[in-house]
């Protein structure tokens, strides 16, 4: 009997071997460009270092200087203000031209080429032509609207550009996923409501709506994630002002690391942003695991 579970053992450990060697490759990008950053940014987060001289162990000081500095706290309001903001418009924007995009209407092709135009172009170079465009003389906007406002100087209005800007170059991106999940709805089950007399609004809201939950799911991971990570569009629209009413974390990272050249205190801020991901993502997962339906067989 030992004799023939011989081969099957054997075999059995010829595939195991084949793919963790087939795993390699990914394992490898993994360890190298995910975990090794990390461990390095938390080593960082104890140190004193400002990229000339050699690191010097600060224990818990980088920690207590971010946490007792007012201007953490203000960047980290802003940016979940900028994040809410940017999801929300995201998402029911997304929706609106993923339901219209799906109706078939005459020139539907040429729009869902022109909607992601934006998005597959480089956000610095986008954010480089909207300063342009905001600019209070001889900027397009306010040569259209005939006023002189200045848009990227006044806290509030600079804010509002800035989340209108990356609103305006995501909006293609999501309305992808949600064509892509409309498309694999059931005719039959629209077909039934119909019959039954439900009207369009009450069709989209109780059937479709529901079963786009596993497009909802991961459009609102990878928004939330995105958002606040915004960097380049702030860094070309403004640099953070004024009055740091732009300054999200990120932005704010890149203040202390490359600017203050303190990274001690810049990976304790990348730190936060990072636990913050994790439990937002954690949150919405453990939220949608019992609402999603992935069989709509």
């Amino acid at each position: 009997m030992t004799a023939a579970l011989a081969p099957h053992t054997k075999r059995r450990g010829s595939s195991a071997v084949l793919g963790y060697a087939l795993l390699a490759p990914s394992l490898f990008g993994v360890v190298v460009f995910l975990l090794v950053p990390i461990v390095v940014v938390v080593w960082l987060s104890f140190q004193q270092w400002d990229l000339i001289g050699p690191a010097r162990f600060a224990g818990l000081k980088n920690w207590a200087a971010v946490f007792t500095d007012p201007s953490f706290a203000q960047s980290l309001l802003v940016t979940v203000v900028f994040s809410v903001l940017v999801v929300v418009l995201q998402l029911v924007l997304g929706i609106l031209v993923a339901v219209l995009l799906t109706q078939r209407l005459p020139g539907s092709g040429v729009f869902r080429v022109i909607f992601v135009i934006p998005w597959v172009c480089a956000p610095l170079a986008l954010g480089v032509v909207w300063n342009a465009i905001f600019q209070p003389t001889g900027g397009a906007l306010n040569t259209i609207l005939g006023t002189h406002t200045s848009w990227l100087t006044s806290p509030v209005l600079a804010l509002l550009c800035v989340v209108t800007v990356s609103v305006w170059s995501q909006v293609g991106y999501v309305s992808l996923f949600f064509m892509a999940g409309l498309a694999v709805i059931p005719d039959a089950v629209v077909e039934a409501a119909r019959v039954d007399g439900a009207g369009a609004a009450r069709i989209f809201f109780t059937i479709k709506l529901p079963l786009l939950r596993p497009t909802m799911f991961f459009v609102l991971v990878t928004s939330i994630i995105g958002a606040m990570q915004a960097f380049d569009t702030i860094y070309s629209l403004t640099q953070g002002g004024p009055m740091n009413a732009t300054n999200v974390l990120a932005y704010r990272i890149y203040q202390k690391a490359f600017t203050a050249f303190d990274l001690g205190q810049a990976a304790v801020t990348a730190l936060v942003l990072f636990v913050i991901l994790v439990v937002v993502t954690l949150a919405q997962q453990l939220y949608f695991r019992r609402r999603i339906t992935y069989d709509l067989s």
